[in-house]
């Protein structure tokens, strides 16, 4: 039996926690067009209906409404929306990650063994920047994916995850890290394509900490220019809200790489922003023409006002984040936002993952991010 006849045998069936259901949607109609494109008969929807019921103490009930027998199936979630509210003791609350995964488990125990594959989409990794254990502390991503695995999950798919050696955790099974690089090069190559060239001259690579180094360094080599980054001086006698203090972010690189040059700060994730702000004011002192943000997810857990105030300031032109976690629209108004769409390649992930069909090319931009950045600079070079 070949991998098409096989998956026609194992229809695709989506179902979503309540926070992931704006994602659902969307992959969905990705995941339409991509079978009519190729000639193959697709349902109306591939979304079976699902419900998480929320009692007024908070605790929760999965409810899987149609039929998911002989499916392959997909759960999908979106454990960073804070835009998800539910009742709670008279009042309306956000969903925290934490209910986002129980929910992500309530409907696997609800799927039982029915399915003929389960599988999880979570782009934004839970708790994954908890990836290592330092001391008498907890190990809560590498916790979590075994949780999956125990719960029948075949594989977990997801998008830029913070540290991808929590994979370790379960090495018979799959965590598929997808990278968002492409179309964040995308993105920032359409929003600077009449601002200056891609050069050495004209252009600088950052990572606001030793950390994202790797990350950074991938940028610097496609776009062929200097990388530097920072680190950070923390103060190792006290403790505040979990973390040693940061006293002072060093660069590594001299005045004169910087000086004139436009920078690239590149990280994984934006939290509250104020490390990505603190970099911007160090590399705007050492003389850094335009500065600008890219990043897969943008959790401004502080809200939007530091970075509006910044962005009056002549701190930075834009931030570039995907849509693989909610984006609120107050967010998406801000005239520094440009968001990266990924959901088409989330759908082209579960499309092939179906197929049983190699998944290399998805994992690896590099071919396509060549092709981007050589046609861009090309193009920048004409007269």
């Amino acid at each position: 039996m070949n991998s098409r006849s096989q998956a026609r045998g194992f229809p695709i069936a989506l179902i979503s926690t309540p926070g992931g259901e704006p994602l659902a949607r969307v992959v969905d109609e990705h995941l339409k067009r991509l079978f009519r494109e190729n000639g193959e008969p697709c349902p109306q929807t591939f979304i079976r209906k699902a419900s998480v019921a929320r009692f007024q103490n908070g605790e929760g009930k999965a409810v899987i409404e149609e039929t998911i027998r002989g499916t392959d199936l997909y759960v999908i979630t979106d454990i960073g929306n804070y835009g998800a509210m539910y009742e709670r003791q008279g009042q309306m609350v956000s969903t925290s990650p934490d209910e986002h995964f129980q929910d992500v488990r309530r409907l696997l125990v609800a799927a039982k063994n029915m399915p003929q594959r389960t599988n999880v989409v979570m782009p934004l990794l839970y708790s994954s920047r908890q990836h290592k254990m330092n001391g008498r502390e907890s190990l809560d991503c590498a916790l979590a994916l075994q949780d999956l695995v125990q719960l029948n999950v075949h594989s977990i798919m997801t998008l830029d995850a913070h540290n991808s050696h929590v994979m370790n955790a379960i090495p018979m099974h799959g965590l598929e890290n997808l990278h968002a690089v492409y179309q964040l090069i995308r993105a920032f190559l359409e929003v600077t394509r009449d601002e200056f060239p891609i050069d050495t001259d004209n252009l600088l690579v950052c990572s606001p900490d030793l950390g994202g180094m790797e990350r950074a360094r991938y940028y610097a080599e496609h776009f062929r220019v200097l990388l530097t980054g920072f680190y950070k001086s923390r103060d190792l006698s006290r403790v505040v809200n979990g973390k040693n203090p940061v006293l002072e972010h060093k660069c590594l690189a001299s005045d004169s790489q910087i000086k004139g040059r436009n920078v690239l700060v590149v990280d994984d994730m934006l939290a509250s922003g104020g490390s990505l702000l603190e970099v911007s004011r160090q590399l705007k002192k050492l003389g850094a023409a335009k500065l600008y943000f890219a990043v897969t997810y943008a959790l401004f857990s502080e809200g939007l006002e530091s970075f509006d105030e910044a962005y009056e300031e002549g701190l930075f032109e834009y931030v570039f984040a995907t849509n693989g976690s909610h984006l609120p629209a107050e967010l998406q108004s801000r005239p520094w936002f440009l968001s990266a769409d990924v959901t088409p390649f989330i759908a082209k992930f579960i499309y092939m993952f179906n197929q049983d069909a190699s998944i290399t090319r998805l994992l690896n931009n590099t071919e396509r991010v060549n092709r981007l950045v050589g046609r861009e600079r090309t193009r920048r070079q004409e007269p």
